[in-house]
């Protein structure tokens, strides 16, 4: 008995788009969108300076106060991309974090944001010298830039199923 070479080959299905036609219409109406929108850029670009700066601090020594204020800075901007992540999750998907959609992104966001609440917690409570923060630092910022390509894979998705993102 001998099989055709179609049987043998799984056929791959189609997978379902990221949005249905509703979280659609909800993500186009919502402020939100923009709002996310306008942070993420904002967040990659603190991310690049704040990146150099620490690295600079590494290899010389020097810049210690701007690089600490630097990762800060991205701390703060990152805060408030989650949370007006979790609020733009709710009005399109009905649940602030941890929507089917965008479930793995939301578990790397939280390693992300832990990496820079442990700086944090360590620059105020003295618990760490300065190349373990700047070290910290750079382990949030290889997380941050996983989870922002997981991000950006996402919006290309969104694009090719049929509707801007």
């Amino acid at each position: 008995m001998t099989m055709s070479s179609s049987a043998a080959i799984p056929t791959p299905s189609k997978r379902p788009p990221l949005y249905t036609a509703e979280q659609r219409a909800r993500r186009d109406a919502t402020a939100w969108t923009l709002v996310q929108g306008l942070l993420a850029p904002l967040q990659f670009l603190v991310f690049l300076v704040s990146l150099v700066l620490v690295l600079r601090y590494l290899a010389t020594g020097s810049g210690y106060g701007a690089a600490t204020l630097s990762v800060v800075v991205k701390t703060g901007v990152l805060y408030a991309i989650m949370v007006t992540g979790a609020i733009w999750e709710k009005v399109v998907f009905g649940q602030y974090l941890l929507a089917p959609a965008f479930f793995w992104e939301d578990v790397v966001s939280f390693v992300v944001i832990a990496l820079h609440t442990a700086y944090l917690y360590g620059l105020i409570a003295g618990t760490m010298g300065p190349e373990t923060l700047m070290a910290v630092a750079l382990a949030a910022y290889a997380v941050y830039v996983l989870n922002a390509g997981q991000f950006i894979f996402k919006l290309r998705r969104a694009r090719l199923d049929g509707g801007a993102s």
